[in-house]
């Protein structure tokens, strides 16, 4: 059921408006207040329950070739409307999402010349705020240098952040500090008040535009800032055109950040039409051995991606019921030195010892599908041109999902600028906001899916474009094999209130046997099966080798039971950065799923099982640590056990350090 009204569906064509204009959330909890101060410098604020939440904030542009849009304006129009609307997601967290909101539009005029006009659009939502600037066609030309958006947090607050503009992208651990510790912090931003309001910093639909980091001005106020463009102007587009939109999703306890559709209905619908082959799925494949170095991704005695190999991996995935097999170092192009350009890198030509024709044969007679790997080493001035014949042998040979790479350094991006000449760009620059989107949308033209990793944020556009299933974008499984340090226990926990506000992450869980290149992982093997219940993703991989899976058949019959798509998901409890339960409903059946994991200390939690259907009876399986289980001396130690529950019932869930707990709710039929 659809219902829009509109309260003001046209804008007033009053001159100049009293100020402040406001707007509230449909029940009241949250309004928007916009206002130009005695220099004309326009600015928001957003209030709580009547409590400030964000104190005045400015709003406008520097451009590079005009004077700035940030003074001298009033407030000429406005207009408000009111939406409340229920959609349906293809996959997902949950299949419907309510998108209820009131919208305010703002029009601000120059009082001098030039006498520029743009608006400013707020949706304010009972558990957040979106905003966006729109550029009229008569601005013509726009080249922004830097956005004056300010959120200037009304109060004191610890932040978990992680830095911008530095080598390794997105791939850092959280910073816990104090919110006037923060340096400049990508988003999303996640901040908890001292009176325990929870706010995550975040935009959405970000489409031709740069991507947006926050950088501290002092005193709890923060500025946008874009990240740069070789050609100077960090953004250039002809008006009219939106920006992305500036989020705030705020709530009581951390778990309403995870529940917050905010993001995501800040996204326009689908533009893809029937969308029913992409599906969700769960792969297995050859990458984990090249990270502990047991075999390469380039040609040589250890390479990986040889017929014999991969055909080894097709039967396990056949026998063990998982959709796809993920095969990197297939291509030509892996020499000594690809990460330092990718200039050789062919999306056609495969290597001698891997033939993908008949590997696409084979696995397809056994209902199992190659995954593709494009690794660009950031040279998209080499995958660009290549990108149709690439696509095309994929869909020709019924690969139907991609997995593509950027490892650069951050700034590392060669791109083919407008002269022809090769430049160097930044991974959320403009030019690869283009470039992914160029990618996503040649994709589904040959019905492909695609999940970069080193990729650029994910800002919702899975609504608009749902082939763009996940993504990496955060620090993933790969440095439990040789990263210094490793994951600490905290990390998972702290990705479920920060990261993954963002969207879908493929973190590559489920290693079952603990082991990294000559380092443990900190982890027990109870909370390797709760992270694909805790880090949501549409595809998910069973990461370890195989033989680590055939030692350890009793813990893996979660990983291949748990489903990857979902009709309803929940966050039972959860600190950020501490624990988290979270639980969810297969979208194909009446079971349920939980899985709960927690930092270096251990944990005993009692959860309701009121989430159930009340009269049903389920079986739980339930996989939990051990009574010795410690991340650091003992992760093997697991309990697998059964038992019969009602909704009626409450569970004593008990966390290891460093460990976590799995269960599946089966209906009884």
């Amino acid at each position: 059921m659809r219902l829009v009204l509109a309260l003001a569906a046209a804008l007033l064509a009053t001159p100049v408006l009293a100020a402040p204009v406001t707007v509230s959330s449909p029940s009241g909890v949250i309004t928007v207040a916009v206002d130009v101060n005695g220099e004309g410098r326009p600015e928001y604020s957003v209030s709580r329950l009547g409590t400030a939440i964000i104190s005045p904030s400015r709003l406008g542009f520097l451009l590079t070739d005009a004077p700035k849009l940030e003074r001298n304006f009033t407030i000429a129009e406005a207009g408000r409307r009111s939406v409340d609307d229920r959609w349906e997601q293809p996959w997902g967290e949950r299949r419907f999402v309510r998108d209820r909101h009131n919208e305010l539009r703002v029009r601000l005029s120059e009082k001098t010349p030039p006498g520029r006009s743009i608006d400013v659009v707020f949706r304010v939502f009972d558990d957040g705020v979106g905003f966006r600037y729109e550029f009229p066609a008569a601005l013509g030309q726009v080249n922004i240098a830097e956005e004056i958006t300010e959120f200037a947090v009304a109060q004191p607050a610890t932040a978990w952040w992680i830095p911008a503009f530095q080598w390794n992208r997105e791939e850092y651990l959280y910073n816990k500090t104090r919110l006037t510790e923060v340096g400049i912090a990508q988003t999303p931003m996640t901040i908890r008040t001292d009176d325990g309001l929870h706010i995550a910093f975040h935009e959405a639909s970000l489409v031709d535009y740069s991507g947006m980091q926050l950088q501290n001005e002092g005193n709890g106020r923060f500025r946008a800032i874009l990240t740069p463009s070789s050609t100077g102007a960090k953004v250039s587009r002809a008006a009219p055109f939106p920006t992305p939109w500036r989020t705030m999703q705020i709530a009581d306890r951390a778990g309403g950040l995870v529940e917050n559709d905010l993001v995501l209905n800040l996204n326009e619908p689908n533009r893809l039409g029937d969308v029913s082959w992409v599906e969700p799925f769960k792969y297995v494949g050859v990458w984990w051995a090249m990270h502990l170095d047991k075999e390469s991704w380039g040609p040589g005695p250890k390479h990986g991606a040889n017929t014999a190999n991969v055909k080894r991996y097709i039967d396990f995935a056949a026998q063990h019921g998982f959709r796809g097999v993920l095969v990197e170092g297939w291509n030509e192009g892996w020499n000594d030195d690809w990460f330092a350009n990718g200039k050789d890198f062919s999306f056609t030509r495969s290597y001698p010892d891997f033939d993908i024709e008949e590997l696409a044969r084979y696995g397809r007679a056994k209902g199992v599908r190659l995954v593709g790997h494009h690794e660009t080493a950031g040279n998209i001035a080499v995958y660009e041109p290549q990108l149709d014949a690439a696509f095309d042998l994929y869909e020709r040979l019924g690969i139907d999902a991609v997995k593509t790479g950027y490892v650069a350094d951050m700034g590392g991006i060669q791109a083919t600028g407008p002269d022809g000449k090769v430049r160097f760009e930044w991974h959320e620059g403009q030019r690869m906001a283009q470039h992914h989107l160029k990618v996503v949308t040649e994709a589904a033209e040959r019905k492909i899916a695609i999940n970069p990793h080193e990729p650029i944020k994910d800002t919702g556009l899975r609504r608009t474009y749902p082939n763009w299933v996940a993504r990496e974008g955060a620090r993933g499984m790969e440095f439990n094999a040789w990263g210094q340090p490793p994951n600490p226990p905290e990390h998972e926990a702290n990705l479920v209130f920060t990261r993954m506000l963002a969207g879908p992450m493929d973190f590559t869980p489920g290693i079952l046997s603990l082991d990294g290149r000559n380092q443990p992982i900190l982890s027990t093997q109870a909370k390797q099966l709760a992270l694909y219940v805790v880090l949501y993703s549409p595809i998910q991989m069973a990461a370890d080798l195989i033989e680590n899976y055939q030692q350890n058949m009793r813990p893996f019959q979660f990983i291949k039971d748990v489903p990857a798509d979902w009709s309803e998901s929940r966050v039972l409890y959860g600190e950020i950065g501490d624990f988290v339960t979270i639980v969810r409903k297969d979208r194909r059946s009446e079971n349920w799923y939980l899985g709960a994991v927690t930092d270096e200390e251990s944990r005993v939690l009692e959860v309701p099982l009121s989430f159930l259907t009340p009269g049903k009876r389920y079986r739980a399986q339930i996989y939990r640590d051990g009574p010795n289980a410690h991340y650091r001396t003992n992760g093997k130690d697991i309990v697998i056990e059964e038992r019969n529950v009602t909704a009626a019932d409450m569970l004593t869930v008990r966390l290891a350090p460093g460990g976590g707990q799995a269960i599946r709710f089966v209906a009884a039929r």
